[in-house]
C-alpha cells in the first residue's frame, strides 16, 4: 500500500496518537468515513446524472433527419 510497510505505518500511527491522543482517533475516524460516504454518493450522482443525459444511439441503417 503506497510503498509503505508494516514499520512505516505503525511509525506514523504512533506519531498521530502522539499528536492527537487516543480519546480523539475515534472522531477523526468516524469524519473520515463521513466524508468518504458523501464523496461516494457524490461520485455515483454525477454518473447517473450524466447517464441519464446522454442521448440513445442512432440504429444502424435508419436515415438521420433533414
Amino acid at each position: 500500500m503506497f510503498g509503505l510497510g508494516g514499520q512505516e505505518l505503525g511509525l506514523i500511527f504512533l506519531i498521530i496518537l502522539l499528536i492527537f491522543g487516543p480519546s480523539q482517533i475515534p472522531k477523526m475516524a468516524r469524519g473520515l468515513g463521513q466524508a468518504l460516504r458523501e464523496f461516494r454518493k457524490a461520485q455515483r450522482e454525477i454518473s447517473d446524472e450524466v447517464q441519464r443525459d446522454e442521448p440513445p444511439a442512432d440504429k444502424p441503417g435508419s436515415k438521420p433527419v433533414e
